[in-house]
């Protein structure tokens, strides 16, 4: 218990921000006997996320292209956990490898029960500087990857008479859109409206689709990639939100595993956005007045009041 806990409980202070302790929030058999495919499994949100559906009692197929990077995380989290942990190498653009990846998780756990399209692939760009080659590749990891899991999946619980669960991660700008970020906004709108779309069309069979909508969420390699050198300084996402601080991976992982569960039952086309209310700051026209000095105001109130 002691490695679980240093896993799950974290302190955090940025700027004001109060010091907060985060910690699962689910009881421990929440998802015991579920089966759960994570796309990009291996690092980052996707292993925080699986690590903790694994203390939950979840069984665990983590797939991405590089089997050695699954493994390794595989051996890590089953470590940790105790649970059982499957890596299959998935190249998720390619519907047949997909369909390879769910018959092997199937004939190892027996069945599969919830699907959560993580795997994405983003970068910084002016668009006018992007080829099309660049544009494609965003789009086949993020939309047609998602597609093509989610379409083998629901095949295969409408077929079999299985409840399933589809979670997609999208982001706030899913639905705004976003300057420089042009095919991960135009891919990840797609999944939203993927999302909303099979929630109608697929609830019937007993089949939930709904998505989560995170900020800024540190993981080494994406942020390495989207704000490379000294950008990451320049551009300090705790800046852009409300709260002063960036997100916690448990923070996240506690959404995810509850609405793979079912305490979340009755939840079905949703998009919940947890970002500390960032988009909500860039949305209001005056919301950049914070910047103005308390001392400032007064000045301001004076020359309303003459004008």
């Amino acid at each position: 218990m002691p490695v679980l806990f240093r896993l799950y409980t974290t302190k955090i202070n940025y700027m004001s921000a109060p010091t907060i302790n985060v910690t699962g929030m689910l009881k421990d058999d929440a998802l015991k006997g579920k089966t759960i495919i994570i796309t990009g499994g291996g690092t980052g949100l996707g292993k925080s996320m699986g690590t903790y559906f694994l203390t939950l009692g979840a069984n665990l197929v983590i797939t991405s292209r590089k089997l050695d990077v699954l493994q390794k995380a595989a051996d890590e989290m089953q470590a940790a956990t105790g649970g059982k942990v499957l890596a299959v190498a998935c190249d998720v653009r390619n519907y047949e490898e997909v369909e390879k990846m769910l018959l092997q998780a199937v004939e190892t756990f027996g069945r599969a029960d919830v699907l959560l399209n993580n795997a994405a692939g983003n970068f910084i760009s002016p668009t006018e500087r992007l080829s099309a080659n660049a544009f494609a590749a965003i789009i086949d990891i993020v939309l047609k990857g998602s597609v093509n899991c989610s379409l083998a999946l629901g095949k295969y619980w409408i077929k079999e008479n299985i409840p399933g669960n589809i979670l997609n991660i999208v982001t706030t700008y899913a639905f705004t859109g976003s300057a420089y970020v042009v095919p991960s906004a135009c891919a990840k709108g797609g999944v939203l409206a993927m999302t909303r779309s099979l929630a109608v069309e697929w609830g019937r069979h007993g089949i939930r689709t709904n998505a989560i909508a995170p900020g800024p969420f540190p993981t080494k390699g994406a942020w390495e990639r989207l704000l490379p050198g000294e950008m990451a300084q320049k551009f300090d996402f705790k800046n852009r939100v409300p709260l002063k601080r960036v997100g916690e991976h448990q923070e996240l992982a506690n959404l995810a595993a509850f609405l793979v569960s079912d305490f979340s039952g009755y939840i079905n086309g949703e998009v919940i956005t947890i970002d500390g209310g960032e988009w909500l700051q860039g949305a209001g026209q005056f919301n950049a007045l914070e910047m103005i000095p308390p001392q400032m105001w007064d000045s301001i109130e004076q020359a309303t009041r003459k004008a």
